[in-house]
């Protein structure tokens, strides 16, 4: 742990990402919902637009999560072997319950990771430039009658 407490950036991340809170000011809540984000900061006004967890956090919930719960429920399995119902009562719900309330924490830190580092889709920066600004002008450029 001593590696990760001499890097603030990656401090900051998992501060601001884990607890689901705005990665510029650290106060403002970043999810509206369960997974869905503010479309703004309220304490900061950081425009959540960037944002593009797409489908990292299911990646990382079913890698990091499901994977040992998964050990676990193979383990009552082969030590035990019970009745299909003691899975059904056991292991359904705690592969269930793990990976949705790992969910969030992880959009969140994967949300903060792309504020911090500037993370962009390598090649396309002018041109997330070019459709932010029209955006921000309220042109949706040439039109079909304009072309």
């Amino acid at each position: 742990m001593a590696i990760f407490t001499d890097n603030p950036k990656f401090d900051w991340i998992l501060r601001c990402g884990w607890k689901g809170l705005c990665p510029r000011c650290g106060k403002g809540p970043m999810f509206r919902g369960w997974l869905k984000l503010q479309k703004t900061c309220p304490e900061c006004g950081l425009d959540y637009d960037f944002a593009n967890a797409d489908d990292g956090p299911a990646f990382f919930a079913l890698c990091i999560t499901a994977f040992p719960l998964t050990f676990i429920a193979v383990w009552l399995e082969v030590a035990y072997a019970p009745p299909w119902w003691v899975h059904v009562l056991t292991s359904v719900p705690i592969l269930a319950i793990g990976c949705l309330a790992t969910l969030r924490p992880f959009k969140g830190w994967l949300v903060a990771s792309q504020y911090v580092n500037k993370a962009v889709e390598a090649g396309t920066e002018n041109l997330w430039a070019k459709l932010n600004a029209r955006e921000k002008d309220g042109a949706n450029g040439p039109g079909p009658s304009e072309s």
